[in-house]
Parts: structure tokens; sequence; C-alpha cells
């Protein structure tokens, strides 16, 4: 006889977990079957039923405070990784950094630069949780992304140069000359090279550096001719003349790029840094 009441137990010891708390079942439910054992399989009695419902209701409610506490604690201590694209100085993004260390002290932010097809390959796996980074045409499939910049490419040449004095000036204008340029991995540098590959051209790429700066200072001392965006290009006109290549219609972007949300931290960062990006200014290297 016990083997076979041992058989109607319901699946998952329910029959055990109930009894145990019967006890603590209100006043009025006590003494009340919720399970009828009649049959070869245990199901639940009309009482059974009702307190089903309540208590899937009480494991929601629990679960809702566990998930709620969860949050608080990731955002006392939790860790955001955010990545830069090399020789990016875009002070919105150091804005936001700032804003939410302050919101939030307890949340440890890391802050790394790397390539742009590295960031993105860290976004993806999850190994970066935030990055800015420079593409071409487009921001990399399958990732969420907000589009900071998208601008033409210019050729940047001192006064004098035969280059200056063009009113039109194409890409097979511009690899007839030495070329500075961004390194491999930017935005920049990937439209320029997807260009010129377009165009079967081979560029000499005779000087490359990382900040905009170094690019307008060796091509304003006649090292060779600079290829940059508009706006960075903006900066040094006192001292270099920009023309857009023509025939290169392709934008260069600068975009913040991020995987998911699942994470509260994750979400304040993202508030913080559309807030500091509403008004977005002149990129000093996309």
């Amino acid at each position: 006889m016990a083997q076979g009441r041992a058989a109607r137990q319901p699946a998952g010891g329910a029959n055990s977990g109930w009894s145990s708390r019967r006890s603590q079942l209100p006043s009025g439910w006590r003494g009340a079957e919720l399970f009828d054992r009649s049959a070869r399989t245990v199901t639940l009695t009309v009482a059974g039923k009702a307190a089903l419902e309540h208590a899937r209701a009480a494991l929601a409610a629990a679960e809702a405070v566990g998930q709620a506490v969860g949050e608080v604690i990731d955002l006392i201590r939790g860790r955001l990784t955010v990545g830069m694209v090399i020789g990016c100085t875009l002070t919105p993004l150091f804005d936001a950094l700032a804003s939410f260390h302050q919101a939030h002290p307890g949340v440890e932010i890391s802050l790394l630069e790397d390539s742009s097809d590295r960031l993105v390959e860290g976004v993806r796996t999850g190994a970066v949780d935030l990055a800015l980074v420079g593409a071409a045409a487009a921001t990399p499939e399958g990732l969420d992304a907000l589009t900071i910049i998208s601008e033409r490419l210019v050729v940047a040449v001192p006064a004098g140069h035969p280059l200056a004095k063009r009113r039109r000036v194409t890409l097979r204008d511009v690899v007839a000359h030495p070329i500075v340029c961004m390194p491999l991995g930017t935005g920049l540098r990937t439209v320029f090279e997807q260009a010129c590959a377009a165009q079967n051209l081979h560029p000499a790429i005779a000087l490359q550096a990382s900040a905009a700066d170094a690019i307008a200072d060796l091509a304003a001392r006649g090292l060779a001719v600079a290829v940059l965006s508009d706006s960075m290009a903006a900066h040094y006109r006192d001292r270099l003349t920009a023309r857009t290549i023509e025939d290169v219609a392709t934008p260069a972007l600068l975009a913040l790029i991020w995987k998911n949300t699942h994470s509260p931290g994750m979400r304040e960062l993202l508030v913080h840094t559309r807030r500091a990006f509403s008004t977005p200014g002149p990129a000093t290297s996309p």
C-alpha cells in the first residue's frame, strides 16, 4: 500500500511541498484537500486549482522583487566596458561618462581604445558594452546603433599646392600624391580604401597617424596630402585648403553601437550618452 501511494505522488514532489506548508495556509483553507488521488493520475481539486492561481501570483511577485533588487545592485556595484576608435577625441562621449559616473559612482567604467573592426567584434561577443566606432556608409549589421556623424571625405593641402588651385578634385587626382591618412580599422580609412579599390587605384600611403592634429601638421609641412572628413578639416582652415573628393560619395560614419540593454547600468549609460550627443559638435576623428 505504501508503494501504491508513493506511485501516485505528483511529479516534482508537489504533494510533499504542499503538505509541509499546509500549516501555513489561511485558517479557512486548513483541512482542504488540494489533490485528488482517487485515480491513477493525481489531479488538483477545486480548492487546489484556486490555490494554484494564488501560488503563481506569489511566485511572480517574488521574481519581480528579485529582479528589482538585482537591478539596484547592478547600479550600485556593476561594471561597464566602453570602447572608442583609435584617435577619436569626441568630447560628448567623455561628458556622458562623467555624468553617468556622478549619478552611479559605484559602477566601474573601463575605457579602451582600439580599431573599429576589433571594437565591433568586442560588442558582438559581449566583451564591450558600448563602443564609438567608425564605419563606411552603414552601421554594423545586427547591432543597435546611433549615428553621430556622417560626412564625405576631403583632401586638405597647404596654400600653393596644385590641388588647392583646383575647384574640382577627383580620387585619381588625390592618389597622384603621397597621402597621410588615418590608420587601418578606422571608418575614414575604410571609405578611402574601398573607393580606391572600386576604381582600381593604388594610393601611396606615405604617412599615417591616429590623431587629426598630427595628420594636419604633416600635411601643412608639405610631406603629404591629408585625407580627412569635412568637419575634421574645418579645424585647420588657417593653414590648409580642403576640397571635397567629388567621386567618393560614400560617407564616413561615426556611430555608437551596442548589442543589448539587459543590464540596468547599460540602459542608464545610454540615457546619458543620448543626452550628451543631443547637440552633436564636430568630430576630431571618425
